[in-house]
């Protein structure tokens, strides 16, 4: 099918909320060529664009979006053994990438096995699971500037890598593949360990937190200055804590959105919900966390449009 620009298009089931309106353009562009082809039409239109890998970290407004929505179609993956290094283009997901590496006998990425998303989010965001952050394996990448659709390659540096963020959310580039150092496997028995470590990490993720319609971690937790007391001795940063201690998951559910009944800090929706439900119960944790402790959540899932809020 030839690349073509789509208009009023429902961003409901591109997303893991499944709530949302339309995007008044949007583009799924295959390669490099078809990506610089989507800019340059937001450039020409005068609109505003935005990047949407698999949904699995935004919330949308019930309104939509008004300008171009960027879909990533890109899924190429390869393999540079002798340097143990792997190579995944913006579109392919998470899970994909990881077993493609164990597969191809270079280990790591297991670490954030059953995290949703795609490559493109998982480097904007950059993606943590515990200890491990995908920063400490990116080692380069190629990206498209926004103003010119210049194609660079930019070293791990160029990142500015932080908690939840990147250079990426200035938005002036957005991303059209990355390379990771692994660890090359050595024998059947370490493949074997990997692999089971990657069923493990799933297993446990399944348990702990709900696994569809929901953005993962809604509030992010709260940096130490921002937590003007202690608790036992200790500054507690975890939104979590906080969460629990105003018994976030028996709060009543708003229209169709909830508290999911594995994580205080997950919110999650059923069929017919919208992202007012969503916002309406987010402001209700916020106003009860900052009653009973003066201290004020804040979103961590990517809202848009940008000025989307929930107060």
């Amino acid at each position: 099918m030839p690349f073509a620009i789509e208009e009023n298009v429902s961003l409901a089931d591109k997303n893991w909320f499944r709530t949302g309106g339309a995007a008044r353009y949007y583009a799924a562009p295959k390669n490099a060529s078809e990506f610089a082809m989507a800019l340059n039409f937001a450039q020409e239109k005068k609109v505003d664009l935005f990047l949407l890998g698999e949904g699995a970290n935004i919330l949308i407004s019930d309104e939509g979006f008004p300008g171009l929505i960027i879909h990533p179609t890109m899924t190429k993956l390869t393999t540079d053994h002798d340097n143990g290094e792997l190579t995944a283009e913006a579109g392919v997901t998470i899970d994909e990438m990881i077993n493609f590496s164990l597969e191809h006998h270079l280990c790591g990425l297991e670490e954030f096995a059953g995290i949703p998303g795609s490559v493109g989010g998982a480097v904007y965001i950059n993606i943590h699971y515990f200890e491990f952050l995908l920063s400490q394996f990116l080692t380069r990448a190629t990206v498209i500037k926004k103003s010119d659709a210049s194609i660079h390659t930019v070293s791990k540096e160029w990142f500015h890598f932080g908690y939840d963020t990147s250079s990426l959310h200035t938005r002036d580039y957005f991303l059209l593949d990355a390379t990771f150092k692994l660890t090359p496997l050595p024998n059947a028995v370490a493949i074997a360990y990997a692999k089971g470590r990657r069923d493990e990490i799933v297993r446990h993720r399944a348990r702990r937190y709900p696994t569809e319609r929901t953005c993962g971690s809604f509030f992010r937790n709260f940096h130490p200055h921002e937590v003007p007391f202690q608790i036992n001795g200790k500054t507690i940063v975890s939104i979590a804590y906080y969460l629990d201690a105003i018994g976030a998951k028996s709060f009543p559910t708003s229209g169709g959105a909830s508290v999911s009944s594995k994580h205080a800090n997950m919110i999650v929706t059923k069929e017919g919900a919208t992202t007012n439900d969503i916002l309406t119960l987010a402001q209700k944790l916020k106003q009860t966390v900052h009653a009973r402790f003066g201290i004020t959540p804040q979103c961590e899932c990517v809202r848009l449009p940008h000025n989307l809020t929930d107060s």
